[in-house]
């Protein structure tokens, strides 16, 4: 099989195919990003980088088995600005379909989030399939809901497995700040109440009946939120590549998954980005696949 990833990043592509038992001959990815790019050559060596997705030629290339992609989402995206098609990036989506047309794949699967109806439906129409809605929940401790345009048959959604944060977090990671065991034994003391102090003590908004909650912390400047923590037996909210979640830990305290624990949110093997940093750890897994939902579409392409 020859494969052609477009917005390829860390290649959760080449992951996911793997994982289903797939052979590929030849991996094409369209990528710019160095880090990026970086990781996906460390593990998949004979990966062949074609640069920026606008100067591809498909009609250079040999014939493509499997066309992939998952333009980028930020102009569709319900926490974005609502840009939509003016959106530079979103616009990408246009170079997805002029490649799709020039190379003529088997198969073709495009990824985005979910969005307005209004949208959806003019990229199913441009497309001409609709799409399939999939929650990560399925198959990690994460909720994301992503849609799917493809001409693969899925048949039915993946198994649930049952994953809760409990069973991906590394046990033993330190806390690092005082402040955070602080709001966690206030949680825990007072998950009925509300606490109010100045910007000289502490601030912190809590509902014992919600198991994702709301604080914020104390800093040099005064307070600044510290976003949603959650239990360990819950589902963490969707990774994206400016925030990762935080895990109330069995020692009274709560922390920030580490790079190694997302790449388990998104199903992806331990320390497989570890050879950049971790701000570019965080950023590439927030804007990855979870890559065992893209295995389970691909495995239906096995029995056409």
């Amino acid at each position: 099989m020859k494969v052609l990833s477009l917005f390829d990043g860390m290649s959760c592509g080449q992951i996911a195919l793997e994982k289903a038992g797939i052979k590929v001959d030849n991996y094409f990815a369209s990528e710019i990003d160095k880090y990026a790019i970086k990781v996906t050559q460390a593990n998949y060596p004979n990966t062949k980088q074609l640069g920026c997705i606008t100067e591809l030629d498909g009609t250079k290339l040999p014939k493509i088995d499997l066309l992939i992609g998952g333009s980028p989402c930020q102009g569709f995206s319900f926490a974005g600005k609502g840009l939509n098609f003016e959106d530079p990036r979103s616009k990408l989506f246009f170079e997805f379909v002029r490649l799709k047309n020039e190379t003529q794949p088997k198969y073709w699967m495009l990824e985005n989030v979910k969005m307005k109806a209004e949208h959806q439906n003019i990229i199913s129409e441009i497309l001409g399939v609709k799409p399939i809605l999939i929650n990560s929940e399925l198959v990690s401790a994460q909720s994301r809901e992503r849609l799917f345009w493809t001409n693969i048959p899925i048949t039915e959604l993946p198994t649930d497995k049952g994953i809760l944060l409990k069973d991906i977090i590394e046990i033993g990671e330190p806390i690092k700040d005082k402040s955070q065991t602080i709001l966690a034994t206030l949680y825990k003391e007072n998950a009925k109440s509300m606490i109010k102090r100045n910007k000289a003590g502490l601030l912190v908004k809590m509902s014992s009946e919600n198991p994702r909650i709301k604080e914020l912390s104390i800093t040099k400047s005064g307070i600044s939120e510290i976003g949603t923590i959650h239990y360990p037996d819950t589902k963490s909210y969707t990774i994206t590549a400016n925030h990762a979640p935080k895990v109330l830990t069995e020692i009274i305290g709560w922390r920030k998954l580490t790079p190694k624990e997302c790449e388990r949110l998104q199903t992806v093997p331990d320390n497989y980005t570890d050879c950049v940093s971790d701000t570019q750890r965080y950023k590439m897994l927030g804007n990855g696949w979870t890559v065992d939902v893209i295995a389970h579409i691909f495995k239906n392409m096995m029995y056409i």
